[in-house]
């Protein structure tokens, strides 16, 4: 296959490397003569690439550009990027492997998928800890420079996997990508530590011609991020066209691969992940409520991104506060609410336990507050860096006395966005904080996001009290802070210092309407299911039903990130001819007001959950329909085959 290209480098540099491939044959200039091999171009519809390497490889930077080229590219994708728990764990190790999964297409795909076409182990450790999710056939790409006998040890292998057949299912290519880099930047004033540290550039240039993915998006992204050090952009470049001119000229790849763009809805699409989408779902909120932003929050994995990302956005009416611990985050938020703020505060699940006490303040205060939990596996510290639907239960109970907050989970990355907004309506709207309940899946992943006009969002404009509103008996004005909306039973927000509207709150019992503190046992049982009532009333869409041929027995009730692992594993049992019906929860409190008819339409109701079975106790006490569970904890999403086989079982026993 020929190709003809322009320079990569600088002016400075040109000539110590081959040209990159151009984008646009018209505008590319022809490179210095050298030996071509034909290369047959075989069509994909879809192809699932996993980079695993030690955690200084820059795994996930590798797995971000190439998934950044594939959305450039148009084909659909999800992403799964997998981080050590440890902060830097001793090079080498299985505990220190960096793993990013990436799943693309030519049509529409709901997970990462189960398991990779391609694993590319840039290390012995790499490749033990991946290798038991290889399907025979699969490629593996090992850097055979990183197989050294004290390698090898540390990754408990007694001899060298690549020789002694345990690769032989395998299509291995053995490619010397240290070696191969070093040699490649030996033209650079740099010692080799700096020169080997550019594999990871070699790998995706590799990938990037073996999977004809485009190069423009990673050359723009390397000359802004090392604009201040030519000679490191130019290592890099010089790197990334390296592996793509091995892949263009060895004979280990006989082939190339092509998927071509995916068929979307017409739009403007960017790749998004989890925390980036809630992040502009916020920024996007500020400005349709007409209130500013203020983040407290104090940094925890996995939500640390949202701080980090709204830090950004001060031109926007943002502020962000980085607490010096969970409680004063939460507290500053919510300070910021009685002020006139959209408070918002980030978390995982042992932060959530911290803010508790302020979350239960704010109930009694009855201000709006976005409390924002990215679940991560526990219990304590637990698995930091791997997902889980842990804190439903602590969501919903998590709190001294009767005190209900709304709860949401958005279902996918690009859906946390909406999920923000609808979290923010149902704050400014009905006095509340609310919980939403993202997940490390959900947060670190990515897939392609339409961008919304404008016009498609909702009016979540807030209207502050402006005078007083009760008429004394002697025809005197009062302001009461108590006194509710008829439909909303929403409490009158007024922001301090407004004339005439002097008001007192706490955390103490108030007298309803008044605002008084009272201690009268008949006030406080009203206040009590006064509360839970405005939660309960809270208006939601109904529950949403996909049973294309109306013949099912078995619904798959599912919430947040499993949407997508239940959405393919539906599909694959219709497929083989199965009648399934599935239906996804977006608000968790309350539920919509059709869920006891939906579930009570099909025999058996299967809900699987990263959990040991929150959503089915919630079900079961609910509305006494003994659904079926099926759980797993492994800190990973579940897998659409493996769903597909439990879906199957359950329908073949009803």
């Amino acid at each position: 296959m020929q190709r003809r290209v322009a320079p990569l480098l600088p002016p400075a540099y040109e000539g110590a490397v081959v040209g990159r491939p151009g984008n646009d044959p018209a505008s590319d200039r022809s490179r210095s003569a050298r030996q071509h091999v034909s290369k047959q171009v075989v069509q994909l519809d879809r192809v699932i690439i996993r980079f695993a390497g030690d955690s200084g490889d820059g795994m996930q930077l590798t797995g971000d550009r190439f998934t950044s080229s594939t959305a450039m590219f148009g084909n659909d994708l999800s992403t799964l990027p997998d981080f050590p728990a440890e902060i830097r764990a001793p090079a080498g190790t299985l505990p220190g492997v960096s793993a990013f999964q990436l799943h693309f297409a030519d049509h529409d795909i709901m997970t990462p998928g189960d398991a990779p076409n391609v694993l590319v182990a840039m290390n012995p450790a790499a490749l033990k800890v991946n290798l038991t999710d290889l399907p025979r056939g699969a490629d593996v790409i090992v850097n055979t420079d990183e197989f050294t006998p004290r390698a090898l040890t540390k990754a408990g292998f007694a001899s060298n996997p690549i020789e002694d057949g345990t690769l032989e299912s395998y299509a291995v290519h053995a490619i010397p990508l240290t070696s191969m880099t070093v040699e490649a930047l030996k033209v650079f004033d740099m010692g080799k530590k700096d020169a080997e540290r550019a594999k990871n550039m070699f790998a995706l240039g590799l990938l990037s011609w073996l999977y004809h993915r485009p190069t423009d998006g990673t050359i723009s992204y390397l000359r802004t991020k090392f604009a201040k050090s030519p000679t490191i952009l130019a290592a890099n470049l010089a790197a990334f066209e390296a592996g793509w001119s091995f892949g263009e000229t060895t004979e280990d790849f006989a082939v190339q691969y092509e998927v071509k763009p995916a068929h979307l809805p017409q739009g403007k699409y960017r790749n998004i992940s989890g925390n980036l989408a809630l992040s502009y779902g916020l920024v996007a909120a500020g400005q349709l409520t007409g209130l500013p932003v203020f983040l407290g929050s104090y940094p925890i994995t996995p939500a640390s991104d949202i701080l980090h990302e709204l830090s950004k956005h001060k031109k926007f009416g943002v502020t962000t506060f980085q607490a010096e611990d969970e409680i004063a985050g939460v507290g500053a938020a919510l300070g910021a609410a009685y002020g006139g703020a959209l408070g918002v505060t980030t978390t995982s699940g042992p932060g959530l336990a911290l803010k508790s006490e302020t979350i239960g303040l704010a109930v009694a205060l009855e201000l709006p507050l976005v409390v924002i939990d990215v679940q991560r596996g526990g219990p304590s510290t637990g698995l930091p860096t791997k997902t889980e639907q842990s804190d439903l239960l602590q969501a919903m109970f998590g709190r001294n006395g009767e005190a209900p907050v709304p709860i949401v989970a958005p279902r996918s990355p690009s859906d946390c966005f909406h999920a923000a907004l609808e979290a923010a309506r149902i704050a400014t709207t009905y006095r509340t904080p609310v919980l939403l309940l993202s997940d490390g899946y959900l947060a670190n992943g990515s897939e392609p996001w339409r961008l919304p006009e404008v016009a498609e969002l909702p009016d979540l404009t807030v209207a502050f009290a402006t005078e007083a509103n009760q008429t004394m008996p002697d025809g005197s004005q009062q302001f009461w802070p108590y006194l509710r909306d008829p439909q909303t039973l929403a409490r009158p927000w007024a922001v301090p210092g407004t004339p005439g509207l002097e008001h007192r709150i706490g955390g103490l019992e108030k007298a309803d309407g008044t605002g008084e503190i009272s201690y009268d046992p008949t006030n406080h049982d009203h206040m009590v299911r006064l509360r839970q009532a405005k939660i309960t009333g809270i208006t939601v869409p109904d529950l949403e039903v996909e049973d294309p041929d109306a013949a099912a027995r078995v619904l798959v009730l599912g919430w947040g990130s499993t949407y997508g692992p239940i959405g393919a594993a539906c599909r694959r049992v219709r497929a083989d001819g199965g009648s399934i019906a599935q239906a996804h929860l977006r608000h968790l409190n309350p539920f919509p007001a059709n869920t006891e008819a939906v579930l009570r339409s099909y025999e058996r109701v299967l809900i699987p959950e990263m959990n040991l079975g929150q959503l089915a106790l919630l079900v079961r006490g609910r509305y006494l329909i003994d659904a079926v569970g099926y759980n797993q904890v492994r800190g990973l999403p579940f897998k659409a085959e493996e769903l597909a086989g439990v879906i199957k079982d359950v329908i073949s026993n009803v």
